[in-house]
């Protein structure tokens, strides 16, 4: 299996508009672009670059995920929990079932892995 490199992934322009995000909280909703590799051996779990424009959202991923963020800035209020201020350069994990609002303060990206 072969290395993959993504080349400049905080600046790649080859991201798909993937429209508002599913449950908006703002108006105008927050939009979305991304890019997902198809990884040869990775299984279920899926991977790629996500971005998202300024505004408010319920999160709607049940899988884990881990995320490094490569640009912007935002606040993520679990569901029952205080806001958790995330920034570029921050690395998260999400656990399966993790409920919550995205506030996306400046224009995000991320680099992602879905665990399945």
């Amino acid at each position: 299996m072969p290395i993959t490199i993504i080349p400049h992934s905080a600046s790649c322009s080859d991201l798909t508009d993937d429209g508002p995000v599913g449950r908006p909280l703002s108006q105008p909703p927050c939009h979305t672009r991304s890019f997902e590799l198809d990884l040869e051996g990775a299984g279920q779990n899926r991977t790629g670059l996500w971005e998202c424009t300024v505004g408010s959202y319920e999160r709607q991923i049940a899988e884990a995920e881990v995320m490094h963020i490569l640009a912007g800035e935002c606040l993520f209020t679990p569901t029952g929990g205080t806001p958790i201020r995330i920034k570029t350069g921050d690395t998260l994990f999400f656990p399966a079932n993790t409920t919550g609002i995205w506030e996306i303060v400046e224009p995000l990206r991320k680099v992602y892995v879905i665990l399945q």
